[in-house]
């Protein structure tokens, strides 16, 4: 009986929550081609931010620093009149010492949350790039 009433408790929660998640990479592009190969590794400790909108028009603001993957990973649980409605993800800083510098284009990926509850949005990966490429690279 118990069991019966967290478990109805469980589900009636969650069907007024949304839970999102937003991830993506940071890579060290050592031969600066703008394409993942073999040479290139992941960035830990990269800073990435991420500012999202929601439906009822809140600003939020996250910050998230990469795995020894180079993986980071942002999530929220929130009523669903509050879901994310369109975020913008760049990134901050690489604390590695040879990959500091960014070699993206652009500064930052804007996209639209479409994603249902309990599911993530993967950002394309982050590229930076070191201050001299290897010889190998030429």
């Amino acid at each position: 009986m118990i069991r019966a009433l967290v478990l109805l408790l469980a589900l009636t929660c969650s069907a007024e929550a949304w839970t999102g998640e937003i991830h993506g990479r940071v890579v060290c592009d050592v031969c600066g081609d703008s394409s993942i190969g073999p040479e290139d590794h992941p960035l830990q400790g990269a800073e990435v931010a991420v500012l999202c909108i929601t439906k009822s028009g809140e600003v939020l603001n996250y910050q998230a620093f990469t795995n020894s993957k180079g993986v980071y990973t942002v999530a929220e649980t929130m009523p669903e009149s509050d879901r994310w409605d369109s975020c913008l993800a760049r990134p901050i800083s690489s604390f590695h010492g040879h990959c500091t510098r960014r070699g993206d284009a652009h500064a930052g990926v804007k996209f639209t949350y479409t994603r249902p509850s309990g599911y993530s949005h993967a950002v394309k990966p982050f590229l930076y790039k070191p201050a001299y490429a290897p010889a190998y690279c030429m």
